[in-house]
């Protein structure tokens, strides 16, 4: 019998409106320490930058935190966004992070800035983008890489490391990529829902083994809220529906409480556009995901699935994870016919 699907979880390192970083990078730790215990696979930071609300901007820096406070989950980025940075720079942090955690960081890598345009160029290296990503990728698969004869630039520590590198995406444009340089690659539904199934087809239709991977390996993220019943799921995601209403309306996106009704907070049109925005949002109890993982995922093939849970609650936060991790018992949503240890070297 193939395994049953992998569960893995992406951090944003929310703030709760009146929490200090402090207090929310020590919650982050306890996250990840209990999702271990449930054997959850990866535990990824997202880089986001100049939003009130969201700490995990020195994304490097807290991966090595996360995977120092835990002993198997493999943790990392989801993902650097190559553009703000400098590729022997990752090279060399990764590469250190590779060293002290051998065999448990992952390398995520998205194209856009995680930010707004402002700020992307103060972050930026000398005006450049996203369109110098395909070769800032091939930068960074050199440097990590065996050490050449007479190779000008080294990653000191990184090369000979071999981190697993991943290619983010929530377009047809990085899935393309992914499979053309036979890359692990990973959708993101939980904010970019409309395009999943399109490029979910395009990367393995198009998949081109590589050293890294033989076989295509694709991870969809997307937004749950398990509880222990329908009713307090529906209040609890009342949290991520004033998060993107906060997004949508340009305000900082502290994690806000629950509420009893979302009505006096939002217009029609912005309800239809946070549904919109969290279209691929499972929630309710495990037979409740179960059901709509069945039916989600129907109708497309993943080796993975990664979520986004914002729950105000910390205590209610970890309790979700138990919820969610049943789910993947006897009867779960789907079957990973892929080997379990491809993604992993």
């Amino acid at each position: 019998m193939p395994a049953p699907i992998p569960y893995s979880l992406l951090e944003l390192a929310s703030v709760r409106e009146g929490d200090s970083v402090a207090t929310t990078l020590a919650n982050s730790v306890r996250y990840a320490q209990h999702a271990e215990t449930l054997d959850f696979r990866r535990f990824w930071l997202a880089e986001h930058h100049n939003m009130e609300g969201i700490s995990s901007s020195a994304t490097s820096v807290l991966v090595g935190h996360i995977a120092g406070k835990t002993q198997r989950l493999r943790v990392g980025s989801g993902g650097v966004m190559l553009p703000n940075h400098p590729p022997l720079v990752i090279a060399e942090q990764f590469g250190t992070l590779a060293c002290l955690y051998p065999n448990r960081i992952d390398l995520g890598l998205g194209r856009a800035p995680g930010t707004d345009q402002i700020t992307a160029r103060a972050l930026r290296r000398d005006g450049l983008g996203a369109e110098q990503f395909p070769e800032d990728v091939a930068r960074l698969q050199s440097l990590l890489g065996p050490l050449q004869p007479g190779q000008p630039v080294k990653a000191i520590p990184g090369a000979g490391t071999n981190v697993p590198i991943w290619l983010l995406g929530s377009s047809l444009y990085s899935a393309q990529l992914a499979a053309l340089k036979g890359l692990p690659y990973a959708f993101a539904g939980h904010f970019a829902p409309r395009l999943y199934r399109e490029a979910l087809r395009v990367y393995r239709d198009n998949f081109q083994p590589s050293a890294q991977l033989e076989q295509p390996y694709a991870m969809l993220s997307l937004p749950a809220v398990p509880a222990e019943s329908k009713e307090e799921a529906r209040f609890l995601a009342t949290t991520s529906y004033q998060r993107i209403l906060s997004l949508f309306r340009g305000q900082p996106l502290w994690m806000k409480p629950p509420v009893e009704s979302m009505d006096d907070l939002w217009s029609p049109s912005e309800k239809a556009g946070v549904k919109d925005f969290l279209k691929l949002q499972v929630q309710g109890t495990p037979q409740d995901l179960r059901l709509q993982l069945d039916e989600l995922l129907s109708d497309i093939q993943v080796d993975e699935l990664m979520f986004t849970i914002d729950i105000h609650d910390p205590n209610k936060r970890r309790r979700a994870l138990d919820i969610l991790a049943t789910t993947r018992e006897a009867g779960a949503p789907l079957q990973t016919t892929c080997h379990q240890g491809e993604t992993d070297s």
